[in-house]
């Protein structure tokens, strides 16, 4: 009897193992988003929040909790509840309620209002002595409107333009301008003054700038912020972003990255306010040129670049440590993002790593003593709080926010393997297999080509390009670091731009040929994905392949480079990544050898085609046109028109259908 029930549990276990819950696009979208909004002042206490989708309204809530990074404690903090956090520094927590500033000293118990003149602020500093806010608001300052300029014409929609700039994103200029105000928290009668006062620019730089393009010094007397002071077609041209100093005292702006020509973005000043570091890009108009952090000794105005000899780029963000002998950063390498750390005192600057392992650091919330807090993700999970020993980079979790859905799915194996490209480099290669993965069986497979082009492609973790779902839906997934990837070298990095067609497509073929190799991948089952540049590798590939795809998905890929040149917002990306205008002489190669359309006579596979309505980097007709060639030349083609969605898709049901046409177009023709 107890054999046969041996046997039975025996036979059982394989069925039971395959039928282990996977994930889904509900699920996905079900899990906890954290966020950490502010570490304290003495770097014990983390405030962070967890966000949630209803997938029936759409509609986020958050629920916020205070952790101590000490014991690991979590404790819920509903005294945050309906409030939009500000900052927390030495005087205590500054958030916004019903557009009145209020501040906290006693973590959230009671709350005293400090002013309530906040109507359409939009970022919000307090500077550290208290006695001053920083904010940003939109004002007008060009007449665009039809109905400004014709007051006879109330109701007309039309909008005019004299130059470029005219959009960007998802959003049309509208003729004002983000600038940045002071004003003073202890006496009400002192004028807010506008900083940028008279000219047409913008602060935080658009589209996405906040409070990291503006900041006080730790004494209180001076701001520093980033502008682009530059408009129409010299914006649209140029990258050059520089580092601006205002005397509150005086009122005088001083320029402290002058001659500087590429991105000066991200300010931090030291603990003890005698430097201020930033990152810098040093060509104008290449927006994934390397990036180095630079200090500036503000005494005697003479700068340093700390990175200028490591061979990688410095991702985003960076904090001083709290003595100020070094600045810890987090960039990628080998197919991850990690720690590292570069002295600024004691002789020659020295890049060291902190972390290592098949997982990304992507952003440093603060200091406790010998550690750091970190969120962290990796390809099976989406972020969560970490510290990190910073002598040995141990890391230890704090925060499960998801544990129970991970705990309860089967996940994903993740390898980094190398392969031998044509022109004999070695290059990086991840490979996602699917839950219970079985080496016996033969598995449909994905070529996934990353965007960009020159964005890292590391263990990440995507609501929508999610590996985890991918694999989950049983496919196997191969992601190479093609040229044009940040980790693996600044040439490495560099040597996309205007060989868009050339070497990276011969990278990818490389790969999917590596892997396809394996036993266990069904060569007459490989599909190809993307978005964005992965967009483009798409529509190109689908014309070079030589048969080695059966199915293509491209989302906001751009397909007509002309056509694109011309209605792009950015022209800075497209005359350094496609080498200039088409009608130039002699022509860029991208128009002709490079542009996708020119090899629709070569399509012959099944191709999905995704478009954003509100998507101005790659504008609609980018996809209308694709999705019309493939139409014509009968080949089977689907297009997913999203009308209120930009480059990205943010809205859930929008993400549902993305993801359930996604699987769908591929069990159909893979």
């Amino acid at each position: 009897m107890k054999k046969s029930v041996l046997l039975l549990i025996l036979f059982l276990a394989p069925l039971l193992l395959q039928a282990q819950q996977v994930m889904t696009p509900e699920l996905l979208w079900s899990l906890g988003r954290v966020s950490a909004l502010g570490q304290s002042p003495d770097g014990n206490t983390v405030l962070y929040r967890v966000s949630k989708t209803d997938l029936k309204t759409e509609a986020s809530s958050s629920t916020y909790y205070w952790l101590d990074v000490n014991t690991q404690q979590i404790q819920s903090a509903p005294e945050i509840d309906g409030k939009h956090f500000v900052q927390w520094d030495a005087n205590g927590l500054y958030a916004i309620e019903d557009e009145a500033l209020k501040i906290s000293r006693d973590r959230g118990k009671t709350w005293t209002s400090l002013t309530t003149s906040l109507e359409g602020a939009e970022h919000i500093r307090v500077s550290p002595d208290g006695q001053w806010l920083l904010f940003s608001k939109s004002i007008p300052f060009h007449a665009v409107l039809g109905k400004e300029i014709y007051p006879q014409a109330i109701n007309s929609t039309a909008q005019i333009y004299t130059d470029l700039n005219y959009r960007h994103w998802d959003t049309w200029n509208d003729g004002t301008v983000s600038h940045i105000f002071l004003a003073s928290l202890k006496n009400a009668t002192t004028p807010v003054k506008d900083l940028l006062q008279g000219e047409p620019y913008d602060c935080p730089q658009k589209p996405f700038g906040g409070t990291e393009d503006f900041i006080f010094s730790p004494d209180s007397k001076t701001i520093v912020y980033v502008c682009k002071k530059k408009t129409g077609k010299e914006y649209a041209q140029s990258t050059n972003t520089d580092i601006y100093a205002y005397d509150i005292a005086t009122g005088k702006t001083t320029n402290w990255s002058s001659g500087m020509m590429g991105y000066d973005m991200s300010p931090v000043f030291s603990n003890d306010g005698k430097k201020l570091a930033w990152l810098s890009m040093k060509q104008d108009g290449f927006e994934a040129d390397k990036n180095d952090i630079v200090v500036l000794d503000i005494a005697t105005q003479t700068k340093t670049n700390l990175t200028s000899n490591w061979d990688e780029t410095v991702d985003g963000g960076f904090v001083w440590s709290d003595a100020d002998d070094k600045i810890y950063f987090n960039a990628s390498i080998k197919g991850t993002r990690q720690l590292f750390w570069v002295n600024t005192t004691g002789g020659t600057p020295l890049v060291q790593q902190i972390s290592s392992g098949d997982f990304d650091i992507t952003g440093i919330v603060g200091q406790s003593g010998p550690k750091l807090t970190v969120t962290r993700t990796d390809m099976n999970h989406a972020t969560e709080l970490f510290t990190v020993n910073i002598s040995d980079g141990a890391m230890q979790p704090l925060t499960h926010t998801n544990d129970s859905v991970y705990n309860n799915i089967g996940l994903s194996k993740t390898t980094l393997r190398m392969v031998t490209t044509t022109d004999g480099k070695q290059m990086g290669v991840w490979v996602i297999y699917p839950p219970n993965f079985d080496p016996n069986k033969k598995y449909p497979t994905l070529l996934y080509c990353q965007g960009g082009p020159q964005s890292s492609l590391t263990q990440f973790y995507s609501i929508r390009w999610n590996f985890q779902l991918m694999a989950a839906n049983g496919y196997i997934v191969v992601a190479p670091n093609r040229r044009g990837m940040p980790g693996w070298g600044v040439q490495w990095n560099a040597d996309i731009s205007k060989d868009w067609g050339g070497q990276p497509m011969r990278d990818y073929l490389s790969a999917i040929d590596a892997v396809a190799q394996e036993p266990y991948v069904d060569k007459n089952r490989l599909g190809c994905v993307g978005a964005s540049y992965g967009g483009y590798s798409v529509f190109m590939l689908a014309g070079i392949h030589e048969n080695r795809f059966k199915s293509f998905i491209a989302h906001d890929g751009l397909f007509d480079m002309k056509s694109w040149y011309g209605t792009t917002e950015e022209l800075w990306f497209a005359n350094w990544d496609l080498g200039g205008s088409y009608w130039q002489k002699p022509q860029p190669t991208a128009y002709e050898k490079y542009n996708p359309s020119n090899f629709v006579d070569k399509w012959t596979a099944p191709i999905l085609i995704i478009q954003g309505g509100l998507d101005f980097r790659v504008p609609i007709e980018q996809g209308l046109e694709a999705f019309q060639a493939a139409q014509l030349r009968n080949i089977k083609s689907k297009l997913l028109y999203l009308p209120n969605e930009n480059h990205w898709v943010l809205h859930p049901h929008n993400g549902l259908v993305w993801q359930h046409e996604f699987f769908k177009w591929l069990k159909e023709t893979l």
